[in-house]
């Protein structure tokens, strides 16, 4: 298990390499998902393999959490990730940390039901409990920084652009 001077360590090296050269810090991920029977999806980039799927009551087998569950751990994942990372960074002691993500959903919007409705969220809340020893200020400046920096925050609570390519073969044989 790293320790938080590992883990400041490692990132203090990763500040210091792309401020010297930027370009090292940047590229592009691309994660492949592949549509299998029953509404299942395989994902892989690089060597990471999960699953996304729907339940039986939208025409899928259950096997696999929705992408739903899969971006909402995304979220969570991140923060938690981002403040422990920032904790080492800045010293803070923390005991114990949890990120609960709340989303509020209306699937009209989703199933083209009402024009009215969104597909999205029409909110996503967040709940973190720390548990330290630091004074509040401390854990406060913590949160603050590492949502400042957090990406997933960023992609959620921002519009990203968005381009669409698409490459159509035909199946037919003439």
């Amino acid at each position: 298990m790293a320790t938080n001077d590992a883990i400041k360590s490692a990132l203090e090296r990763n500040v210091k390499a792309v401020t010297l050269r930027p370009s090292v810090g940047q590229g592009t991920a691309v994660t492949r998902v592949r549509l299998g029977a029953d509404l299942r999806c395989d994902i892989e980039e690089g060597p990471w393999k999960l699953s996304a799927g729907m339940t039986e009551k939208y025409g899928g087998d259950g096997s696999a959490p929705n992408p739903g569950v899969l971006g909402r751990a995304a979220l969570g994942s991140c923060l938690a990730i981002g403040y422990a990372m920032w904790a080492a960074r800045l010293e803070v002691p923390i005991a114990s940390l949890e990120v609960e993500i709340h989303a509020d959903y209306d699937v009209r919007g989703e199933l083209g039901v009402s024009d009215e409705v969104r597909p999205g969220y029409g909110e996503v809340r967040y709940v973190v409990r720390i548990e330290s020893e630091a004074s509040a200020d401390d854990v406060a400046r913590v949160l603050e920084t590492a949502e400042r920096c957090s990406s997933w925050l960023d992609i959620v609570a921002h519009a990203t652009p968005m381009r669409r390519e698409v490459h159509i073969t035909s199946g037919a044989r003439t």
